[in-house]
């Protein structure tokens, strides 16, 4: 093999690398999120898949030191459990968030999860100036809060007679944190 053959070899590596670890993850949010606009659940076999095919790539790209990148990854998200136990997070979001993570790396998905709460964030921001309900919500938030500390139960923060746009889909923020990383913003 001379050297242009290994060059072109190697480029095609790099790209099929690029194309795996920043546009695999856009498809896996993207779809993610219109599974969740639509049925307002992520299925569990989507992400299965995702990370199904997350595990095999990171294994062939990287081999035996795949199989930490993915776990490492997949299990970072775990933390958000604590938001889920409030009702302030779905689970759909947070096997999202495992199932990128494998893909991405713990790092990348560190700063997604950040990434993705302040878009939400401005979201939630814009939504409750746009209804202007701004002073209702943070009344119920601490509302909330007091109920929890002398009740010293937790019960779901998410009421469900408010009615959209107000519990906007979280899968919406984690997509355009993803777009940011597949562009090399982080």
């Amino acid at each position: 093999m001379n050297s242009i053959e290994t060059v072109a070899k190697n480029i095609r590596l790099e790209v099929m690398q690029y194309a795996f670890f920043h546009l695999f993850p856009v498809a896996v949010a993207g779809i993610a999120m219109i599974m969740d606009i639509r049925t307002a659940k992520v299925d569990n076999g989507w992400i299965v898949f995702s990370m199904s095919v997350g595990l095999f790539v990171c294994i062939w790209q990287k081999n035996i030191t795949g199989i930490g990148f993915f776990i490492m990854g997949s299990v970072m998200p775990l933390f958000l459990m604590i938001l889920f136990a409030f009702g302030m997070i779905g689970a759909g979001d947070i096997k999202l968030f495992c199932a990128l993570g494998g893909i991405m790396g713990c790092e990348s998905i560190i700063k997604c999860i950040f990434i993705s709460f302040l878009t939400g964030a401005g979201i939630s921001a814009a939504l409750l100036i746009f209804n202007h309900n701004f002073c209702e919500r943070i009344l119920y938030f601490i509302e909330y809060v007091k109920c929890t500390v002398s009740t010293g139960k937790i019960s779901s923060y998410r009421r469900k007679s408010i009615a959209a746009p107000e519990n906007f889909h979280f899968t919406i923020p984690v997509f355009i944190s993803v777009l940011l990383y597949a562009g090399g913003i982080y």
